[in-house]
């Protein structure tokens, strides 16, 4: 039997296939995430500085960006179920030696085997669109999308309960064996597809850099990317620290809830893939991007204001995750057959901004306190509307909506 009578059709993306497709991303990238509410728990255990105790984010983001590149690509080399499986398997490996960890290079391992497994979410992503109907296409991408971000999000409000029920420890604990289920659910429901590539692997990794030369909306979209998850952390990896320090004093629970403020901004945000079907890209990346501008003023009174705070965090997950949806909806049109190279190249640049809003956000935090931290934030956002509203490779291609089927 050839690989293209084992490809899966369109018609196997059912409601609660994808469903589960959006429970399993958003699984898979908050065991990234489970240390930042911790942050000022495992400090004081390990009797870190506030940069080093960042440094653990840093390496969380870097390993994520890592697996983007190496493990990614495999997506459109191999059996895509199977694959997926197993890399959700051994990400589950990576949480329990993070939950044994005697010092913090043990930890800084387990975080970084989880950070290059739980890449497994970007290798779910495309496959959705690859199941999708072309007209539905946008909406799947944006639901398992908000899935990852909301991954993302209630990792911090979760993590702060249960180390306030257990330990930091107990987080991993729990979160290993729900990554093992999540496995058996998946084997279980996900159809058999096999990708088509036709290359070696050396060959993918060439693809995606040839890619970035060949396809300019590739690169615009790449590096809006970047910018966009350089704010979100710097947002969210001083937070903690802000929140636990007078005059908020707040402990692990009630700093992991304010994840629930970014869960309601990255929910909304699922309209945007809507719009991107309807053909306004263009237009959805504009207004996120004034949002997260926005965003920042509000932020500027977060030391003396919990409500100006959450407003801040909830336009700004919406913001950063509408516009998020929108690439990775524009890009999935430029070539069907290389979803997970392109999610890759994507992707890696997404961490990347992400692990260098950590450093810097850290350093600032510590030597310039919350004001220091909003400056940096606005003058990113700033950029980053600029680059989207004037750069032409960030520009979507005008094209006509697609046909909705009665």
């Amino acid at each position: 039997m050839n690989s293209a009578s084992r490809t899966a059709q369109p018609a196997t993306l059912t409601a609660p296939v994808i469903l589960l497709m959006s429970v399993a991303t958003g699984l898979a990238v908050a065991s990234n995430y489970y240390a930042q509410p911790l942050l000022h728990t495992i400090s004081q255990q390990f009797s870190l500085s506030t940069a080093a105790a960042g440094s653990i984010v840093m390496t969380a983001q870097l390993s994520y960006a890592v697996g983007l590149l190496l493990l990614v690509p495999l997506g459109d080399m191999f059996e895509r179920r199977g694959l997926i499986v197993l890399m959700s398997l051994l990400s589950a490996g990576g949480l329990l030696v993070s939950a044994f960890a005697p010092d913090i290079l043990t930890l800084m391992l387990g975080t970084a085997i989880t950070g290059m497994l739980s890449v497994v979410a970007q290798i779910l992503v495309p496959f959705a669109a690859t199941l999708a109907a072309p007209h539905e296409r946008g909406k799947a991408v944006g639901t398992v999308m908000s899935g990852l971000l909301l991954g993302i999000l209630l990792a911090r409000t979760v993590a702060g309960a249960l180390a306030d029920l257990g330990s930091w420890r107990t987080v991993y604990w729990v979160a290993a064996i729900l990554m093992l289920g999540m496995s058996c659910a998946l084997w279980k429901v996900l159809p058999r597809h096999q990708a088509q590539a036709g290359m070696s692997y050396p060959q993918l990794l060439g693809s995606i850099f040839r890619m970035y030369a060949e396809e300019p909306l590739f690169r615009g979209r790449s590096l809006l990317g970047f910018l966009l998850f350089a704010a979100f952390s710097v947002l969210w990896t001083p937070l903690t620290f802000l929140l636990s320090s007078p005059p908020y004093q707040f402990n692990n629970t009630t700093i992991g809830l304010f994840g629930l403020a970014g869960a309601a901004g990255a929910y909304a945000a699922n309209r945007f893939g809507r719009l991107a079907d309807r053909g306004l890209g263009n237009q959805a990346t504009r207004v996120g991007l004034l949002l997260l501008l926005a965003s920042w003023g509000l932020m500027a009174f977060g030391q003396a204001s919990v409500i100006a705070l959450l407003a801040g965090i909830l336009i700004q997950d919406l913001a950063i995750q509408g516009v998020h949806v929108t690439n990775t909806s524009s890009l999935y049109r430029l070539r069907p057959e290389a979803r997970s190279r392109l999610t890759a190249g994507y992707m890696t640049s997404y961490f990347i901004g992400g692990a260098t809003g950590s450093l810097v956000s850290s350093w600032l935090y510590s030597h310039f306190g919350w004001p220091g931290v909003v400056t940096a934030g606005a003058v990113l956002g700033a950029i980053t509307l600029a680059y989207g509203m004037l750069a032409a490779s960030a520009r979507i291609p005008e094209t006509a909506p697609s046909p909705i089927r009665a």
